[in-house]
């Protein structure tokens, strides 16, 4: 994969965030660090109170709240003759100490909205999505882009979507992880059949801000494996760290020692494996020494059935996702 500055100095066009939530904010600080152009960033965020933070916290970042935010965040401050009326209505806010409240149409929108009401969202955004057709890029979890495309032709004609007549834009899904927050994330990523090359490569560089691995899939549903794996993957550590540093505080040790040796102990382990040649279960046969103490435990994990729990958890979040696909995106185009 190319180096993170390098794409992100080829791609530096217009973003629109939908949803100012913890995500978004770590897409967007990513970036930042980056040297990502602030100017070139707009968020919308219906909470106003979270605008102010991020505004706080990015002095200059354009935010937007109201009922037609999503809307000017797309098309742009230059796209509507009523842009200003609003403003000053109050129908939409703006961060007054923004550089301008002028700023282009987004070249790539992101989802990032509860899966809940993403629906609503993108319908609401549907004309100018097909009018300008920016790269959407959804981090919603559970919404397959086939619902995306659907929530996108709210309104049209099938008989235009089928002659071509009316395009929808190329959505990406992606499946970050909470380690994002922090820089250190993983993502899987899928993309419809219409996506270039070149936008895949944006996408790609726009999430390695924030995500140390980059995994793209070619068939949609393994986004649910994804889901299974390092979607909901950082719980399965911390509750295996939490069951470590429990045993060592019942074995007598302080909880703050425990919870120091637990939490290196997995750094160490994780860098080891990410710098290692080797496979992982050479790894794990090359500190277990027959008969000793490594030993005694991993076959204490094993007649416990530790590969058999894990397995089935993997396998209840990669089914519990495709439960939400149904439930949030309904019927497929």
């Amino acid at each position: 994969m190319p180096s993170t500055m390098t794409q992100q100095e080829q791609h530096q066009g217009r973003l629109a965030f939908i949803g100012g939530g913890n995500m978004a904010e770590a897409i967007l600080g990513g970036l930042l660090a980056c040297g990502y152009p602030l100017s070139q960033c707009v968020v919308s965020e219906p909470i106003q109170a979270r605008c102010e933070f991020l505004q706080s916290k990015y002095p200059g970042l354009q935010t937007l709240s109201g009922p037609h935010a999503n809307r000017l965040a797309v098309q742009g401050s230059k796209s509507s003759s009523s842009t200003q009326s609003m403003i000053q209505e109050g129908t939409i806010q703006v961060n007054a100490t923004a550089a301008s409240t002028d700023f282009a149409p987004a070249e790539v929108v992101i989802l990032a909205v509860k899966p809940q009401v993403l629906r609503s969202v993108v319908i609401d955004l549907a004309p100018a999505l097909r009018s300008l057709q920016p790269l959407v890029i959804s981090i919603a979890a559970g919404i397959e882009t086939s619902a995306i495309g659907r929530f996108m032709a709210d309104g049209v004609d099938e008989e235009a979507l089928t002659a071509g007549s009316v395009k929808l834009p190329p959505v990406i899904r992606v499946m970050p992880n909470t380690p994002a927050l922090v820089l250190e994330g993983a993502a899987g990523m899928y993309a419809t059949a219409d996506t270039t090359a070149e936008q895949r490569a944006v996408a790609e560089s726009l999430m390695a801000a924030v995500s140390k691995q980059v995994s793209w899939v070619e068939t949609e549903s393994l986004i649910d494996t994804v889901t299974g794996i390092s979607g909901s993957g950082p719980a399965y550590f911390f509750l295996m760290m939490e069951a470590m540093e429990e045993a060592g505080v019942k074995l007598g040790m302080d909880r703050a020692t425990a919870k120091a040796l637990t939490i290196q102990t997995c750094l160490g382990a994780a860098k080891m494996a990410q710098l290692s040649s080797d496979d992982l279960e050479t790894l794990r046969i090359k500190v277990t020494s027959p008969q000793g103490t490594t030993d005694a435990a991993i076959k204490a994990f094993e007649a416990g059935g530790f590969r058999d729990l894990v397995q089935k958890g993997v396998a209840a979040a990669d089914a519990r996702s495709r439960t939400l696909a149904k439930e949030l995106g309904g019927a497929k185009l």
